[in-house]
């Protein structure tokens, strides 16, 4: 019964990865983390189709691995971060402007703790 259930949630995760790398606001990394998690319990076959992509399956083993976040990426998110703060601070109103800091606040600290691969 699990079975059939991951594969819906990996294809979904898969399916919501690949929007993620047109659409600018919706992360790709987290989604395909996810689908790798829901092939490995469901289809081992497209957990080694995506685990062999040439860009994705290299962070995807970084992190199953040792919990890694390749350096070039911290470096990109980090400068993202800082245009979507600045953005938000220059277009939004009180008090949503402050929002995009509090979530580059919360989340560059902890990206940044993690080992680069």
């Amino acid at each position: 019964m699990k079975r059939p259930l991951y594969r819906v949630f990996g294809l979904l995760s898969l399916a919501l990865g690949v929007a993620g790398a047109v659409l600018p606001l919706l992360p790709t990394t987290p989604f395909l983390l996810l689908a790798a998690y829901f092939f490995a319990r469901s289809h081992p076959e497209w957990e080694a189709r995506l685990l062999a992509h040439p860009q994705a399956g290299p962070a995807i083993r970084a992190w199953r691995d040792h919990g890694a976040i390749p350096l070039v990426a911290k470096r990109l998110a980090t400068v993202l971060m800082g245009i979507s703060a600045l953005g938000g601070w220059l277009a939004l109103i009180e008090p949503w402007r402050y929002v995009p800091l509090a979530v580059a606040a919360c989340v560059l600290p902890w990206m940044w703790s993690r080992p680069s691969r």
